[in-house]
């Protein structure tokens, strides 16, 4: 058994599928977004040539982290960016002044400040948000000028507490992906291509039982997903900042979580084995179920954002409850027994699975 695995192992490190799909892809995803979904929003406004830059209002804005104010181009060039969702809003800052008229670096006594934000229904998330800053600034300058106590206070309180970053998000999913393709994929592939080049039937030459066999691929795979589970979650803890709230003791328990998910998606592997006649159909077997997992059980985005139904769906697929499971434990510091739903739905999940698998696996 320790001399299969030992051979299936070699082999998973020299087959530069499995390093790419299990390794190497979720790593550049988990780096993408680690390094550019960080940087918050942001907001790009056009500022039309006329506008005055030594307003206040601009002041403000040009300290702003979230807004990029684009200053080189023309109103006409600015309207047309604003109508393709290249910018977010258009700004201009003037005065008025009885004396002189809307005339940008007139001044009076008497002078008013006239700000005028276009946006655009091709950016109307970003443009709202803008307004919105538009008006908060606007409130506080008229409030400061009038000296006048306003009839609302807003009162605000800020708790101390653990940034929820990206890559918080982000890398459990990626561990999820990783494990479901080496748990089905992997094995789907690797059976097939036992039985086809009847390296099985040889095996049946030797005192090795049938069993064995079937722990000595698993204990490969297991091994091979422990040790990219560990170096995808030392990149991103070292280079990007993941959060393991309890340290190592956090490592070792989603690498717990990691090997049951192994174990529960190895069973559909071996139902894509046993099924599929030949090599050129396990692919599209497998991804009829890793496919909707990869779209839909929050790998990339929360499920939460999904419409109700599509969310009924997302709830029955068995990754979405490791997504979540690693990274409650991660994050939260949740323990298994806080993920308890979680653990016992993948249980039922591989209980089911390995009853079909039972019944339809092929050893010749």
């Amino acid at each position: 058994m320790l001399a299969i695995a030992k051979a299936s192992l070699l082999n998973l490190l020299r087959n530069p599928s499995s390093i790419i799909f299990g390794l190497v892809f979720p790593l550049v995803m988990v780096g993408i977004f680690g390094f550019v979904g960080n940087s918050g929003i942001k907001i790009k406004v056009g500022v039309l040539p006329r506008t005055n830059t030594e307003s206040p209002i601009y002041t403000a804005f040009s300290e702003s982290d979230s807004i990029e104010l684009i200053t080189d181009k023309t109103e006409e060039e600015l309207t047309t960016d604003l109508e393709k969702g290249k910018i977010d809003a258009t700004l201009d800052i003037h005065s008025i002044d009885p004396d002189c008229g809307m005339n940008a670096d007139c001044v009076g006594a008497r002078s008013q400040i006239a700000v005028y934000v276009k946006t655009s229904d091709a950016s109307p998330q970003n443009g709202g948000v803008f307004l919105s800053m538009v008006k908060s600034i606007t409130d506080s300058i008229n409030i400061a000028v009038a000296k006048t106590t306003p009839l609302v206070s807003v009162s605000t309180e800020n708790l101390a507490g653990r940034e929820y970053k990206t890559i918080d998000f982000i890398l459990p999913g990626q561990l999820g992906f990783s494990v479901l393709s080496i748990g089905v994929m992997g094995t789907a592939f690797t059976f097939l291509s036992l039985r086809q080049t009847l390296v099985l039937k040889r095996f049946y030459a030797t005192p090795i039982r049938r069993g064995y066999i079937v722990l000595g691929e698993a204990l490969s795979k297991l091994a091979f997903s422990l040790l990219q589970t560990s170096v995808i979650i030392a990149i991103g803890t070292l280079a990007l900042g993941f959060t393991l709230v309890n340290g190592i003791v956090t490592f070792f328990a989603m690498m717990v979580l990691v090997a049951l998910g192994l174990i529960v998606f190895m069973g559909v592997g071996f139902v894509v084995s046993s099924i599929a006649p030949n090599e050129n159909v396990v692919a599209p077997l497998a991804n009829l179920f890793t496919l909707p997992q990869f779209l839909l059980a929050g790998t990339f985005f929360s499920t939460d954002t999904f419409p109700a139904w599509l969310q009924v769906i997302s709830k029955a697929l068995p990754l979405t409850y490791l997504n979540d499971a690693l990274r409650k434990i991660a994050f939260e510091g949740a323990s298994f027994w806080d993920v308890r739903t979680q653990i016992l739905v993948l249980l039922i999940w591989g209980i089911v699975i390995y009853i079909i698998a039972i019944r339809v696996f092929k050893w010749e």
